[in-house]
């Protein structure tokens, strides 16, 4: 089924993305009660949602402790050239590394700023020493280490 593209949303809709947001498992009939709508309309607003890029996809939400990688570190990274070809190699390199959770271009004194996560200072060490720091025209890297998560937006 095809939707025409409206690139707008409602307040429907916006309820839909918000108790997802929350539960992306919720059963259809139970999104469509939470929003104020009958299963059909949620259904095919759904579908809009998701057809139009609002709604990216679905993911399991994890327990970094439980896995073993529940250290977290921000590098800042400076680049020793920022034109774009450069940039565009330091990006597509940036993506292969798994333990890099995020990654941030910046308007600051540094260039990016990545969300590292590793089991434990060791491991970080290493993947800032192999992968981070031979990474396309890397010039310099600076840490920090997280001592306590107070809320974290992929929890």
């Amino acid at each position: 089924m095809s939707f025409p593209i409206s690139n707008t949303i409602d307040l429907f809709d916006r309820r839909i993305i918000d108790a997802l947001r929350e539960n992306g498992r919720m059963p259809v009939t139970e999104l469509a009660g939470r929003v104020g709508l009958s299963k059909t309309p949620c259904q095919m607003r759904l579908k809009r949602l998701i057809a139009e890029g609002f709604i990216l996809g679905f993911r399991a939400v994890t327990d970094p402790a439980k896995l073993d990688l529940d250290h977290i570190a921000f590098t800042e990274v400076k680049l020793s050239d920022t034109r774009e070809a450069a940039l565009a190699e330091f990006r597509q390199a940036v993506l292969k590394i798994p333990e890099v959770e995020e990654c941030h271009m910046l308007a600051s004194h540094f260039d990016y700023l990545l969300k590292v996560r590793t089991s434990d200072i060791r491991r970080y060490r290493e993947v800032l020493g192999e992968r981070i720091s031979s990474l396309p025209h890397v010039a310099s890297t600076s840490t920090f280490v997280v001592m306590e998560t107070i809320r974290d937006a992929g929890m």
